[in-house]
Order: structure tokens, then C-alpha cells, then sequence
């Protein structure tokens, strides 16, 4: 039998927002002077990001990696500025969001460093009004999902058992990892079926 929901978590990107990645790469493209190959492959094909995830790395060694990459001594608001660029609330979502807010905790656990959620307020105002100092970065976990490690502190630190907790994401191996660490777990495609589950489940009363 199901446990009993406490917490719904909420992954941000492909969730609680929309996420153009190109946007990012053409942002510091523009601002390092790069093509947006060379971006490309810093960020991601370096292993650059997931180290940072992962919290493998420090903020301020990110950074200065970034920089080394791609020959530009790249900022923090440089930084800020490309993230930004990518990131569209998702209004439908964050209204169920705030449904859900009523009746049960809502927190947000997303594949990042700590430059995200230190900056939340400027990145996703929405998000961080709603969910005020609830937004984590798996870098403060020391991994990132799918492993269990990150799913584990994260309801750890909310003082929510793994089993009453319902966690949100867009990808399949994130639901999967959420799952295996004794998380229920739903795969998001939309605000139409995403509503569904949440009455499913009486999260959230029907309209």
C-alpha cells in the first residue's frame, strides 16, 4: 500500500520551468567572445557541469574552470546572465505548485550547483517566492539524482520520510533514482496530466 504524502518535490527545470539551453550557450557565447561549440563543450562535454552537480567542485573552482575553458575570465554575473537567459517559468505548474501548498509541504530539488539556489531570487523569481528557502541544489548533497544519496538528504533535511514523499521530475532516470531510494516517484510530461495525479493522489482538490 502507497504511504501517506507529505512533501511533494519538485525538480525546477522541465518542471517548475521551461529550460533553453541554447539560450545559455549563445548568452556566453556572446560574452566570451567563443563559438557556441566551444560553450557546448565546456559546460557539458568537459564533465564541467557534473562535477559541479555533483558538488564535486566549488563554486568559486567552477568558475574559474569555466574561465579556463573558454580562455575568459568568466564572472558570476556572467554566469547569472546565461542562466538566466534559459530559464521561463512554467505558470501552469507553479499554479498546481501552490495548490498543493495548501494542504501538503512543496520543496524543490534540482541537478545544480549552489550558484542556483544562492541566486534563486534573480534566476526564478516565481520559484522563490513560492517556495521560499526550500529550493536545493544536489551539489549540497554531494551527488546528483538519479543517485540516492541526493534524493536521501534532501527529505533528510526536511524531516520527511522518503516513503510519504512525491517526487516530480521530467526524466525517466530521475523518476527511477527517486523510486529505488524508497521515494514515490511520477514522471512529469504535462500540467494537464501532472493535475491528474495530484487529485489522484488528493493533493489537490478537483476544479
Amino acid at each position: 500500500m502507497t504511504a501517506s504524502i507529505t512533501l511533494v518535490l519538485f525538480d525546477m527545470e522541465g518542471v517548475l520551468s521551461h529550460y533553453d539551453r541554447s539560450a545559455r550557450v549563445d548568452r556566453l557565447a556572446a560574452i566570451s567572445g567563443q563559438t557556441p561549440e566551444a560553450v557546448r563543450h565546456a559546460i557539458w562535454g568537459s564533465g564541467l557541469e557534473a562535477r559541479a552537480d555533483a558538488g564535486q567542485i566549488s563554486d568559486g573552482d567552477y568558475l574559474a574552470a569555466l574561465g579556463e575553458l573558454l580562455n575568459y575570465p568568466v564572472s558570476r554575473e556572467d554566469w547569472l546572465s546565461a542562466r538566466h537567459a534559459s530559464i521561463t517559468p512554467n505558470k501552469e505548474v507553479l499554479a498546481l505548485a501552490e495548490r498543493v501548498a495548501e494542504h501538503r509541504r512543496i520543496a524543490v530539488l534540482t541537478n545544480n550547483c549552489r550558484l542556483l539556489t544562492d541566486h534563486i531570487g534573480f534566476l526564478n523569481p516565481p520559484v522563490a517566492q513560492l517556495f521560499g528557502p526550500h529550493v536545493y541544489a544536489s551539489a549540497a548533497f554531494g551527488a546528483a539524482k538519479p543517485a540516492a544519496q541526493t534524493y536521501l538528504r534532501c527529505v533528510e533535511q526536511l524531516g520527511v520520510p522518503a516513503a510519504e514523499t512525491l517526487f516530480v521530475d521530467d526524466t525517466d532516470a530521475n523518476v527511477a533514482g527517486a523510486r529505488d531510494a524508497g521515494l514515490q516517484g511520477y514522471k512529469f510530461v504535462s500540467a494537464e496530466a501532472l493535475s491528474a495525479e495530484l487529485e489522484r493522489c488528493g493533493l489537490i482538490e478537483r476544479t
